[in-house]
């Protein structure tokens, strides 16, 4: 199991101000946290901050907590079901920290006393003076800490301290030298320890899963459970016929595609074959520190717009839409992109997600012609065409530049939307609902509503793919595919 650490910039900036004093002094603060529990990592999710009153700690050079402070912050803490996070400053410092003994048996003692009163481990947390830098580690038992691998401050620009013991910093390549010279080594070092996430491997997501690849990310994965079919092959460029005819798993054709343009040695890609609404892809996206939503359906954009504000995850979503006159010529096409984060506002507010479509999707009626017909709605629009899907993607690669490496010191735009027709490219003006069921429900992590569902209609498919005699066949050219890549990347 990983750990990491999330919060909102919100909160970041809060207890940012409180821990860097005029003075230069140390100075201590208590925050209140929930869990985010993924397949393979578990994130603390700062919820609240716990400012000390007049007499709950001493500033004296290092400065300390008192037990009054402990007691009080805890019990509030334990009232909204979190756990407790104390923090101190090293006002000097720079990056990652460890503990001195002083701190070691402060948090050691203070275990005890959290854990009794939330039922919940010990968070502790250091900030760096001079970089603004994070560290943190769990306290499961009083003896040992378990060291997160990351604390990540999510906004509009994405800020993340890594560890570097648990999370090395890949080595830069030959064949990166010009991405490192547009943005730095140091950028590059945190571009390319994210964990990166593509829901969808259709003609955007595969697009963007090889960009990524080739960026020098050094882990990407993928989500799908569906498979390549000779209607796909219009626009999942780099799929062969050879893909369709045996029906390869998208997520197969994906990874084959990304290891052939990845930079990042050693690069991992990671395959799930599973579907985004069912708790199962939850729990793996989870697991990752940005996604990308490459799907168009509102269920499952549905459970992404609210992983985004729950478990503190960016997601950068967008698509197309093309419109054809009754006589099949193109009458305009419209693509969009948009980050989202705490503070921006959600699909739904965004009017890019219809709530009540939601229930529709998960019965299917949004596919039956005659619900379609009896309730006067248009059919899914099903037009795309390679040369705009590619559009798409850059858009969506744009929002992941801006979000990561912050070009000119800013962040994410207002979400986009571009107009053929016209060639006219707008930020809209949409602002979060003031009771939106998504964003009043920020870093809420394992307490999250269940949207997704347990179904065994995506399970069926990915049994009769793999059990299938195509299987067979597909595992032999498979494995000849294999040796030649081998080959192929000894030539490299």
């Amino acid at each position: 199991m990983r750990y990491s650490v999330a919060m909102t910039e919100e909160i970041e900036t809060a207890m940012r101000k409180h821990l860097i004093r005029d003075d230069g002094q140390e100075d201590v603060l208590i925050a209140s946290y929930r869990l985010s529990t993924g397949a393979e990592r578990t994130t603390a999710l700062i919820r609240s901050v716990i400012f000390p009153d007049e007499h709950d700690r001493h500033v004296h050079g290092n400065a300390s907590f008192t037990s009054r402070y402990v007691l009080r912050a805890s019990s509030e803490a334990q009232t909204l079901g979190d756990g407790v996070a104390v923090l101190h400053s090293h006002p000097g410092a720079l990056g990652w920290q460890g503990l001195s003994r002083m701190d070691w048996e402060t948090e050691s003692e203070y275990e005890r006393v959290a854990r009794r009163i939330t039922k919940m481990p010990l968070l502790g947390m250091t900030l760096a003076g001079r970089d603004t830098s994070w560290s943190a580690r769990f306290w499961f038992d009083k003896s040992t800490p378990t060291w997160a691998e990351s604390v990540r401050a999510v906004s509009p620009k994405l800020a993340v301290t890594w560890n570097d013991e648990l999370r090395q910093i890949p080595r830069v390549t030959r064949s990166q030298q010009r991405t490192v010279s547009s943005w730095g080594e140091r950028t590059q070092a945190s571009i390319a320890r994210l964990r990166v996430l593509i829901v969808g491997s259709g003609s955007v997501g595969l697009d963007v899963a090889q960009r990524l690849a080739a960026t020098g990310l050094a882990t990407v994965g993928v989500m799908d459970y569906d498979a390549v079919e000779a209607v796909n092959l219009d626009r999942m460029i780099g799929a062969t016929r050879l893909d369709a005819a045996l029906g390869r798993p998208k997520v197969d054709v994906a990874a084959r595609l990304m290891k052939s343009s990845a930079t990042a040695e050693p690069f991992e890609v990671l395959r799930h074959e599973v579907s985004i609404t069912d708790p199962v892809g939850v729990s793996t996206a989870l697991d990752y520190d940005v996604i990308f939503s490459c799907v168009d359906r509102p269920w499952p954009r549905a459970v992404l717009n609210a992983i985004a504000y729950s478990d503190l995850i960016p997601v950068i979503d967008g698509g197309i839409a093309l419109d054809t006159f009754p006589d099949g010529r193109m009458r305009n096409g419209i693509w969009r992109a948009h980050t989202l984060v705490p503070g921006s506002p959600c699909m739904a507010c965004l009017g890019q997600l219809v709530v009540g479509d939601i229930p529709l999707d998960k019965e299917g009626l949004l596919d039956d012609p005659e619900y379609i017909l009896g309730a006067n709605r248009d059919a899914p629009s099903r037009q795309n065409v390679a040369a705009l899907s590619a559009s798409v993607s850059g858009a969506l690669l744009a929002q992941f530049v801006s979000l990561t490496a912050h070009p000119g010191g800013r962040g994410t735009p207002a979400p986009l939307r571009y107009i053929l027709s016209t060639h006219t490219l707008e930020h809209s003006i949409a602002s979060s609902g003031q009771y939106c069921p998504y964003e009043t429900r920020t870093a809420i992590g394992d307490a999250r509503t269940p949207i997704a569902e347990h179904r065994d209609d995506w399970r069926a498919i990915v049994h009769e793919r793999t059990t299938s005699k195509a299987q067979i066949r597909l595992r032999a050219l498979a494995a000849v595919e294999n040796f030649l890549q081998r080959r192929i990347s000894r030539i490299r």
